[in-house]
């Protein structure tokens, strides 16, 4: 899968954390990977400051590495979030 970097993709992921148990949120800090991520409270918190690349980056970096149920998110959403896992970031 080929990873567009606009704003309507950057929505799409933010579409599964919605309907995911984890809360998406933007706020400043100096994250050295750009994100934190708060396994036990499930919050996931993006630099607020990067560009829509970086925050596409973060996000897919996220749902890589966070556990998501399926049963939760609708078709067109679980089928993102697996060509997702499936996919690699090439810098």
């Amino acid at each position: 899968m080929s990873v567009k970097y606009t704003k309507h993709f950057l929505s799409k992921l933010e579409d599964i954390f919605a309907e995911s148990d984890y809360v998406l949120r933007y706020e400043k800090g100096n994250f050295k990977s750009g994100y934190c991520v708060l396994k036990d409270t499930r919050i996931a918190i993006v630099n607020k400051y990067y560009t829509t690349e970086g925050k596409v980056n973060c996000l897919i970096d996220i749902l890589k590495s966070i556990d998501i149920d399926h049963k939760h998110l609708s078709e067109k959403n679980a089928k993102l979030f697996m060509e997702l896992s499936q996919t690699t970031l090439e810098l």
